[in-house]
């Protein structure tokens, strides 16, 4: 496990606070993120106390602020006026649009909040190397949420390569299989279907992998390389008599990506599909669903959307010591646990988020371990690591323990320059030493 050496704000200073009361907690963002963090949070054995709520659509921050008992005069519709009021929390968690992150980040940690970061840190390498510095020039605690180091599977899968069980590690394979109806919901409709809007997709869906991929080899990368492209969310893929909405499309019924069957199931069923729909729609009705699919973003053909986001990428990694690894994204997979094999010098594991299997050379065995942690999309809590996150953050803080918190900013900031090197070497074609 990786100490974080960290300054808390929060155990140097609590106005407000009882020595031993309640953890309290700000948030800045009551979107699907913050409200999920949130209710972790109150649901864990450490006391916290919701103090104040920033965020913009009426409803929401309303629904917040009742369910967590949040004062009225403390209830925002901008992060920014949060920011400027006196410190009302010993830490806040900033779950905000990408591009605002850097702002955010300097304004509170300048009023002493500790925070936990939303992935990615920040939408360029200059804001991240920023907003290392934000938190450290103001001697306050930076956590960003990678959460697949946190999950029961990955601290098992560590503990195994850590002890030798496979010898020495070679190389690594890891697949990322995005899901195609996520793909469409969140890449080719949603929030981060363009560049210019939020980022690249290798820095909004997959900067933890990378992430995750450094904390199991436990080397710096020394060089990588990257190709990728948008190949079938473009108007020229679109099917004959296709429409610029589902509601109206004669093909719709024999579309994968068609809105109109996604987003009613969610009405239905729960988990992931009522996890989308909680996001397109304002209330869980058929009425206010049949709205947002006749006139809101959600409703769009997929070949008629303003998206330029890759919807497959590969990576290649090459470590300090001589550890390579592949790293595949794409759209075009069920909605399904990342897919690992590690190669060793005395065994392999392969491993899908849940399940580690174990073979060994040297007896000819294989051992399967059940990690039962859960289903890996962000609706099903990351298998865990949502969970193993925010009880990290809340005791650590509670109870003055940085050991832990498996990141600080360094460590983030190190990991997105990995991101960043690898998107221009996709677009140069050329490999990327660090």
């Amino acid at each position: 496990m990786t100490i974080v050496r960290q300054t808390f704000a929060n155990l140097r200073e609590h106005p407000g606070r009882p020595l031993g009361g309640p953890l309290r907690l700000a948030v800045a963002g009551a979107g699907a993120r913050g409200t999920g963090y949130a209710a972790l949070a109150a649901a864990g054995e450490t006391p916290v106390a919701f103090t104040a709520v920033a965020e913009p659509r009426d409803a929401r921050r309303a629904a917040f602020a009742e369910q967590y008992g949040v004062p009225l005069d403390h209830r925002y519709a901008d992060w920014r006026e949060l920011a400027e009021a006196p410190r009302l929390a010993d830490a806040v968690l900033i779950t905000l649009q990408d591009a605002q992150h850097i702002g955010a980040v300097e304004a509170f940690a300048a009023r002493g909040y500790d925070i936990l970061l939303e992935k990615p840190m920040a939408t360029g390498m200059e804001e991240c190397d920023r907003i290392t510095e934000a938190a450290t020039s103001a001697g306050v605690s930076l956590t960003v949420c990678h959460v697949m180091r946190y999950s029961p599977y990955t601290r098992r899968l560590k503990e195994l390569l850590d002890s030798g069980r496979i010898g020495d590690l070679v190389s690594v394979q890891h697949l990322e299989p995005i899901g195609y109806w996520h793909f469409a919901h969140s890449y080719v409709r949603g929030n981060w279907r363009r560049e210019d809007l939020s980022s690249f997709l290798l820095l909004t869906k997959s900067c933890h992998d990378i992430d995750w991929l450094g904390h199991l080899v436990g080397q710096p990368v020394a060089a990588v390389s990257s190709f990728g492209s948008l190949s079938h969310f473009r108007a020229e893929n679109a099917p004959a008599g296709a429409s610029g909405r589902c509601v109206s499309c004669a093909v719709e019924p024999d579309c994968p990506y068609s809105a109109g069957k996604l987003y009613p199931v969610g009405l239905r069923e729960g988990g992931v599909k009522r996890y989308f729909t909680r996001i397109v729609a304002d209330e869980m009705t058929a009425e206010a669903v049949e709205t947002a699919l006749a006139e809101g973003p959600y409703g769009r053909c997929v070949y008629a959307c303003d998206n330029d986001i890759v919807d497959h990428q590969v990576v290649n990694l090459q470590y300090e010591g001589g550890v390579t690894a592949s790293f595949t994204l794409t759209a075009f997979t069920p909605q399904e646990n990342r897919h690992t094999k590690l190669f060793g010098t005395h065994g392999q594991i392969t491993g899908d988020g849940r399940t580690i299997e174990i073979y060994d050379f040297r007896t000819d065995e294989r051992t399967v371990i059940d990690t039962d942690n859960g289903g890996a999309s962000a609706a099903e809590g990351h298998g865990g690591g949502d969970a193993g996150l925010i009880e990290a953050f809340v005791r650590a803080h509670h109870e003055g323990r940085p050991d832990l918190l498996l990141t600080g900013p360094e460590a983030s900031r190190d990991s997105h320059r990995v991101v960043f090197s690898a998107e221009r070497s996709r677009r140069t074609g050329q490999v990327v030493r660090l």
